[in-house]
């Protein structure tokens, strides 16, 4: 079967199913990037395309996304036709991000070829990151601009036969009128893969050891250090912790940009801006930023952790968060909507107010004082993980059911018995 893939940045949320497809042989697999080095995937031919147009950037604010969508969605459905033309590739299916425009135009070239599009959020004026932070204040043009935002997923609604969410929070999101088209099924997590290691060991520059599982460890990741997923929060839990336990060190992971919401005005990035607000109410000395790590080295931090961190306004649920969970890490959590769908407190998890660093810090305090008090919340977590989230048993298995019913009965994917 022809399949092709279209994401800006390959391979998105489609790690898992890309590869597994191209494992499973007799398929022709393309996948359309904006990415300039796409990662190499054996038995998946990439192919870069070039927006067609790019907005200035005094362009019209209330349109200026919809244009740079649109120029997206042509310089994608011309990479198409180019490939169709030179290579002879036509797909039986096309499964890509409806968030950015790039489906807008495929029913345009290939009106019988159905499209699985992914939703993954639709901008409102409350429930969502918007008004829930009081650092992060709105103007009077929010809830226009918001709406604006909406234009790309509204549109491509029509577009696609079906779309997809991962978790009911996103889902619903969405307008209830969009909602019986949309099914709700995670990317999936590789549970084989993310298990506990009571032996992980990790050495750090700063100091002489490696530390190890049962060392007195909190750590914190997001793809990014900032406001979105916490960071400011969590920063100010700090002095609190680091006094009240001497010996626990924190590993933070994640870059110095944003990936979403405003930037910080200092030089140094949120961290900077954190960095000076606290000063020397925190000893440094124990507190580790490792910027954005190989995939094997957040394996054994999160292994190691006594505690682990994930904080995060009502967004985009991480696959951090449940990459954790199936590691057994004992998580301390924001008690947000999309966290709750995932995590139970005090049965797989703890769950905080996201705005009271004092109570994170008291919460984090407990867990390094008596780890075998919150023992089973890991194993819970991860059973849990098993159950809901799992790439092989659970998740593939649905996303491939989608895909056959939009299929005829000669083209459908197999599943292995």
């Amino acid at each position: 079967m022809n399949i092709l893939f279209v994401h800006q940045n390959m391979p998105g949320q489609y790690r898992e199913l890309v590869q597994w497809l191209a494992e499973q042989g007799g398929h022709e697999i393309y996948f359309l990037t904006q990415r300039k080095n796409p990662p190499k995937i054996e038995g998946v031919k990439e192919r870069i395309y070039k927006t067609h147009h790019v907005p200035k950037k005094d362009a019209y604010g209330l349109s200026k996304v919809w244009e740079e969508a649109s120029g997206a969605g042509f310089g994608a459905v011309l990479a198409a036709k180019q490939i169709e033309e030179t290579e002879g590739f036509k797909p039986d299916i096309i499964v890509g991000h409806a968030g950015w425009g790039e489906l807008t135009f495929f029913k345009q070239l290939w009106e019988d070829v159905p499209i699985i599009g992914f939703f993954e959020y639709y901008y409102r004026l409350f429930g969502g990151p918007v008004n829930f932070d009081d650092e992060e204040p709105v103007n009077a043009h929010t809830p226009f601009l918001l709406q604006a935002r909406n234009v790309v997923p509204t549109l491509n609604i029509t577009t696609v036969d079906r779309g997809l969410s991962p978790t009911k929070w996103q889902r619903d999101c969405f307008p209830p009128e969009m909602h019986n088209k949309i099914y709700v099924c995670h990317d999936g997590i590789r549970t084989d893969r993310l298990k506990p290691n009571r032996k992980a060991m990790l050495k750090l520059g700063r100091i002489d050891n490696p530390i190890r599982h049962g060392d007195e460890i909190v750590t914190y990741m997001a793809r990014n250090l900032e406001r979105m997923r916490g960071f400011h929060k969590f920063m100010r839990a700090l002095p609190d912790i680091l006094a009240a336990r001497p010996k626990a060190r924190v590993l933070i992971v994640g870059g110095n940009e944003v990936s979403y919401g405003a930037k910080s005005k200092s030089p140094g990035g949120l961290r900077g801006e954190m960095e000076a607000e606290l000063g020397d109410r925190v000893d440094w000395s124990r507190v580790h930023f490792l910027g954005q790590v190989p995939y094997a080295d957040y394996q054994k931090i999160i292994q190691i952790s006594r505690c682990h961190i994930y904080l995060t306004m009502p967004f985009v649920l991480s696959w951090s968060l449940l990459e954790t969970m199936s590691m057994e890490a004992t998580i301390v959590a924001s008690d947000v909507a999309p966290v709750r769908e995932a995590m139970t407190h005090g049965k797989t998890g703890l769950l905080v107010d996201f705005h009271d660093p004092a109570a994170l810090a008291k919460q984090v305090i407990e867990v390094l004082k008596k780890p075998k008090d919150f023992a089973h919340l890991g194993p819970a977590a991860r059973k849990h993980v098993i159950k809901e989230y799992d790439f092989l048993t659970k998740c593939l298995p649905e996303h491939i059911a989608e895909m056959n019913a939009l299929l005829p009965e000669d083209k459908q994917i197999k599943m292995p018995e």
